[in-house]
C-alpha cells in the first residue's frame, strides 16, 4: 500500500497517523498546515501526481463546534465543497485507480429521525444548526458517486457518530463537543476556576465514538476493503447513546470539581437525538470491540491535562 492521508495534524487525522505508525506502515501526511489545500486543484494534483498512492485516508475539512459552523456557515460550506471537488477532481486527474475512503460525521442525517439507519440518511432536512458542515458531507458522498460513474473512483464512506479523544482543539469553539467539555473540566480544575460555562440545555443525546477505535476501524477497512457491506455508507455505531447533562455528571465526578456549573443556554444543542443504528456494523465488523467509554475519557482527560502546563 501506498498511503496518503489528508488531514494528518488534525483530530481524526493525527489518530489514524499513529495507527498506521504503530503497524509499521509508512505513509505521507498532508494537511493546510503543512502547505496543501485541497482546495487548490493543481497544488493537489501535484502532489498525488509525485506521491502515486493506492489509498488516500481523506481526514481533511473545515470544522469545529455548533456554534462555530453557525457562525462561520458559509466559509464552512464554500471550503469543504471546494476541498471535496478539488480532491477528486486531483484524483481522477493522477491517481484514479487509489481507493479513497471518508468519514462522514453523522450531521448528514436528517433532523427528524432519531435513530440513524444507513438506508435512511438521505431522508430528510439536515438540522439547522449543522446546515453548512453536514452539507458539504453529503457533497463528499454525491462527489464521490459521480466521480466514480465517470472515472471509475472508488470510495468507502464511514458514517461516523461524534468523536472523541486525544488530538482536538483546545479551544472549545473548534473542539468537538465532549473534548470541548473535557478540556474545560481540566482547564478549570488547574486554575481554580469557581464557574464552569457548558453550553446549551445539557438535553440533546448523542452517540461518542473514540478516535482511536476510529483510527482501528480504518486499519480494519484497509486489510479488506472489499468486504460485503462497504460499497454503502457504513455506520460505525454501538447504537447508544447520553446527554451532555449525563456526561457532564459523568467529568463532574470524576474530577470532583467544586465549582458551579453553569448552563449557557444561548448556544444552540442542536439536533435533540443523534444514535447511530448497529445493525448492518456489525455485520461488517463483526469481530470489532469499542474502548469502554470511562477508559476512552481518562485518557481524554491525560491529553489536555498534557497540554495545559499549569
Amino acid at each position: 500500500m501506498k498511503i496518503v492521508l489528508f488531514g494528518a495534524s488534525g483530530f481524526a487525522g493525527r489518530n489514524v497517523a499513529d495507527m498506521l505508525r504503530s503497524h509499521g506502515v509508512e505513509f505521507v501526511g498532508a494537511s493546510l498546515s503543512t502547505g496543501l489545500d485541497l482546495r487548490d486543484t493543481a497544488a493537489t494534483a501535484a502532489f498525488l501526481r509525485e506521491h502515486q498512492p493506492t489509498h488516500i485516508i481523506n481526514c481533511a475539512a473545515h470544522v469545529g463546534s455548533l456554534n462555530y459552523v453557525t457562525e462561520k456557515a458559509a466559509t464552512v460550506v464554500a471550503d469543504n465543497s471546494r476541498m471535496v471537488l478539488g480532491m477528486y477532481e486531483a484524483v481522477a486527474q493522477e491517481c484514479p485507480r487509489a481507493l479513497v475512503i471518508n468519514p462522514i460525521a453523522n450531521c448528514a442525517y436528517p433532523a427528524s429521525a432519531d435513530i440513524f439507519r444507513e438506508d435512511e440518511w438521505w431522508n430528510g432536512h439536515l438540522h439547522r444548526s449543522v446546515l453548512s458542515y453536514g452539507t458539504s458531507r453529503r457533497l463528499l458522498w454525491a462527489a464521490a458517486e459521480c466521480f466514480q460513474l465517470q472515472y471509475g473512483i472508488r470510495s468507502i464512506h464511514l458514517l461516523t457518530p461524534n468523536m472523541y479523544g486525544p488530538y482536538d482543539s483546545t479551544d472549545p469553539n473548534k473542539a468537538h463537543a465532549l473534548n470541548a467539555l473535557i478540556s474545560k473540566f481540566v482547564k478549570a480544575g488547574k486554575t481554580g476556576q469557581p464557574e464552569l460555562p457548558v453550553w446549551g440545555t445539557g438535553v440533546a443525546i448523542r452517540e461518542w465514538l473514540y478516535a482511536p477505535d476510529f483510527a482501528r476501524l480504518v486499519w480494519d477497512v484497509l486489510q479488506n476493503p472489499d468486504r460485503e457491506g462497504l460499497q454503502q455508507p457504513t455506520n460505525l455505531a454501538q447504537n447508544d447513546g447520553l446527554s451532555v447533562k449525563e456526561l457532564v455528571n459523568i467529568i463532574q465526578d470524576k474530577f470532583s470539581y467544586p465549582g458551579q456549573i453553569a448552563w449557557d443556554t444561548s448556544k444552540p444543542d442542536g439536533a435533540p437525538k443523534k444514535v447511530m443504528d448497529d445493525t448492518k456494523f456489525r455485520q461488517v465488523f463483526p469481530d470489532f470491540k469499542f474502548t469502554d467509554f470511562e477508559d476512552g475519557i481518562a485518557e481524554t482527560v491525560k491529553y489536555y491535562e498534557s497540554v495545559y502546563p499549569y
